[in-house]
């Protein structure tokens, strides 16, 4: 954990509300790219700070900053017309984060004329935002060199044409909406977009499955696999990622990505700092070769749709259902290919002929048969569903079970699912890991 120059991080200073739900603490911190300086502090990685926030924000980031390894703070811009916080619906991001910026509308930047404090920055990671990014270039020295987070707030790499030959790194995740435009289908738009920017590598951050380095100097490319455990909050957890990557490049891109991709692992599973540097700490007393061997999980997101996944589940129109319906979203915001039978095979009014029940009994075993893997819901104990389960288990498929009211903690089912679990989050986390081998057994 080595570094001879100073990261300037840039971007702005949010204040982060996690709202409380069953088995989680509701949360309230410092968020923005506080969450990458946590990161680089607990690395022992030096840094600074360009921040760009409300008047109000600015004494009390600045002090928290400076008592965790802050090197200078700099109030780059005032954000006028909003408090910059942030309400945040699922902070495990089982599926979409449902973030919401309270008097987003309202909201705008007015950059400060702080050149004599940046002017002598050479590293810097910015962190887009509601400022305009090419009203900050002339800021920075002529010999600088960027590298950026665009997860957000960036509609189109031609936003970063301005900084073209000074750029380091290009970083994306899944869950962008730029990456939902233009690289959801296939990652060569992305990678030819930051070969044309002039970066040395581009990083796809793929949540649960993993991430992708592309090395652009060497043309090679790099799986990174995800270690996945229990999420306490996944909020900022690849603003850390990314922060330590950077911040570890001059020991080599491939290095500095798993290093990183560790420490937001730390990051993901506690939200005190002193507990999450010391989790760091321990990881990286790992050799690079010794965190090899551990493995992980490696599932990339234009790999998952190949894999489909037999919905097993009282999935009818006239049922209450809201575990099924959640744990479908979340598995489209993955990009699983989830196979519904009663969607797709019709649902089956009650007392139909029998002629009925025996086509659709036989559609429903021939879909079966086709998919991978089985995510089982069995809500009010379902027949049909428990049947289904015996079928998948019978035939040497992966069930995992989602028992979401926890109505089935059975011999059979529970000793006969890969997973079972009444936890959304586990049962996501199981079937990563089940397509994870199962794509490595093709291999």
């Amino acid at each position: 954990m080595s570094r001879t120059s100073t990261l300037l991080l840039v971007g702005e200073v949010i204040v982060d509300f996690a709202t409380a739900k069953p088995g989680f603490e509701c949360k309230l911190r410092l968020g923005g790219i506080v969450h990458a300086a946590r990161g680089l502090w607990a690395c022992s990685l030096p840094y600074a700070i360009a921040a760009v926030c409300p008047k109000y924000l600015v004494d009390q980031a600045r002090n928290y900053l400076m008592h965790h390894g802050c090197k200078e703070f700099v109030w780059l811009g005032e954000v006028i017309g909003s408090p910059n916080v942030t309400i945040i619906g699922d902070a495990t991001e089982v599926a979409d984060q449902d973030y919401e910026d309270l008097l987003r509308d309202e909201k705008a930047v007015e950059i400060h004329d702080v050149k004599a404090n940046l002017c002598s920055y050479d590293d810097i990671l910015i962190f887009p935002g509601s400022f305009v990014i090419s009203d900050i270039q002339h800021l920075f020295s002529q010999s600088a060199r960027f590298s950026f987070d665009i997860a957000y707030d960036v509609e189109s790499f031609s936003l970063l044409d301005a900084f073209a030959g000074h750029v380091r790194a290009i970083i994306i995740s899944t869950s962008s909406p730029l990456f939902a435009r233009i690289g959801s289908k296939d990652v060569a738009p992305m990678i030819d977009a930051a070969r044309h920017l002039g970066a040395e590598a581009f990083l796809l951050k793929e949540n649960r499955g993993g991430s992708r380095l592309f090395n652009l100097g060497t043309g090679e490319s790099e799986a990174i696999p995800a270690i996945l455990s229990t999420t306490v909050n996944s909020v900022g957890v690849g603003d850390v990622y990314s922060a330590v990557m950077v911040g570890l490049s001059d020991q080599g891109w491939e290095n500095a990505a798993w290093r990183g991709s560790r420490a937001a692992t730390a990051y993901s599973q506690t939200t005190y700092p002193d507990d999450f540097r010391r989790d760091v700490i321990r990881e990286f007393k790992l050799s690079f070769d010794e965190l090899r061997e551990l493995g992980g999980t490696i599932l990339p997101w234009h790999d998952r749709p190949r894999f489909h996944i037999y919905l097993a589940a009282p999935d009818f129109t006239y049922l209450h259902k809201p575990e099924i319906d959640r744990a479908a979203e979340a598995l489209r915001y993955h990009n699983f290919h989830l196979r519904r039978p009663v969607q797709e095979n019709g649902e089956v009014p009650l007392g139909s002929a029998d002629a009925t029940l025996r086509q659709t009994f036989a559609a429903d075993v021939a879909l079966l048969e086709k998919c991978h893997v089985v995510f089982a819901i069995p809500l009010e104990r379902d027949p049909g569903t428990l049947v289904e389960m015996g079928m998948a288990m019978a035939l040497s498929k992966p069930v995992i079970t989602f028992d979401a009211r926890n109505q089935n903690n059975n011999t059979m089912v529970a000793g006969g699912s890969v997973s079972y679990s009444d936890d959304l989050d586990a049962s996501l986390n199981a079937l990563f890991v089940t397509l994870s081998k199962l794509r490595m057994a093709e291999l």
